[in-house]
């Protein structure tokens, strides 16, 4: 690394350490096609040359999981394989919808980055102050708040969207972006957890886990960070489902025990003429009485 410029020494400068799980030291070995700058750059130009479900369409398709419609780039950008400025110099060859819209990802990923920078403690604390007023369930110390965590974790809270989400993070270290948002969404305003519970298992669990998207991206659901979603924006988790994997093939690749559930009822198995499928759960919590409940505890956070 050579040595330090004139005037500047290791002891004088103030390092930003992530503490606990926060931040993986170093990349899986097993990280696919993905692994390097050449194989990364690779994967990358053939996405954009793809005729369907690539860049044309990401625009339109990328936020539904059950379509390999995704850039699938995180991974890369996350460990240096490829420079976001890469990207978006591949992206200004081409005038489309889809390509605009992935350059406005990118482009929030360096805000992120840059606001972490300058808010250093944003790693554990809301961006906006009154939100630690927020009462919060504690797994930590609370029996049925840890229960709804380990429920969440494992992917068994009996919403079928969120469980699929939740299995694709422990089966390939990897989540579809809109259902990161739904189960985010779900800890926080339907089991009433502290976001910082669900970025700290998400950054245990994630491949491309990058400390300051992971942590802003769970205060921008939360509500609590910069350029925030409203804390009332309340993702319901069938609506979600039914919205963005309308055919089920989502929720069918990673919850098997509702394979053969009709399309009628597989987004709410428990109201299925049969009940809930063998093997699968009912409901941990009602969204509709978590909601208001969610919206009850907000008030405390709106009247400061």
């Amino acid at each position: 690394m050579g040595e330090p410029a004139p005037g500047i020494h290791a002891r004088t400068v103030t390092w930003l350490r992530a503490d606990g799980p926060r931040r993986l030291e170093s990349p899986d070995e097993d990280l696919g096609s993905l692994a390097g700058e050449k194989p990364a750059r690779k994967a990358w130009h053939a996405w954009l040359r793809r005729d369907s479900e690539g860049v044309t369409d990401y625009a339109k398709l990328h936020d539904f999981p059950g379509v390999d419609a995704t850039s699938h780039l995180s991974i890369a950008l996350r460990w240096g394989h490829l420079h976001p400025r890469t990207v978006l110099h591949d992206l200004s060859q081409r005038r489309s919808s889809g390509a605009d819209a992935l350059a406005r990802q990118i482009a929030w990923r360096d805000f992120f980055a840059d606001v972490l920078f300058h808010r250093p403690e944003a790693i554990g604390e809301p961006i906006r102050d009154e939100f630690s007023a927020m009462p919060t369930d504690d797994p930590d110390t609370g029996e049925v708040a840890a229960q709804r965590f380990r429920a969440w974790k494992e992917g068994t809270t009996g919403y079928p969207l969120v469980d699929a989400g939740m299995r694709q993070l422990q089966a390939e270290g990897w989540m579809h972006n809109r259902v990161r948002m739904v189960v985010a969404s779900f800890l926080i305003k339907d089991l009433h957890i502290g976001w910082w519970h669900g970025a700290d298992w998400f950054m245990e669990c994630l491949r491309d886990g990058d400390i300051a998207q992971n942590q802003l991206n769970w205060q921008w659901v939360a509500g609590c960070g910069t350029d925030a979603a409203p804390y009332f924006r309340i993702f319901n988790p069938t609506g979600q489902a039914e919205k963005f994997d309308p055919d089920g093939t989502y929720i069918r690749r990673y919850v098997p025990e509702l394979a053969e559930l009709p399309i009628d009822h597989l987004h709410e198995p428990w109201a299925a003429p049969d009940g809930v499928p063998e093997g699968y759960c009912e409901p941990i919590v009602d969204h509709a009485v978590e909601r208001k409940e969610a919206l009850d505890r907000y008030a405390v956070v709106k009247g400061r």
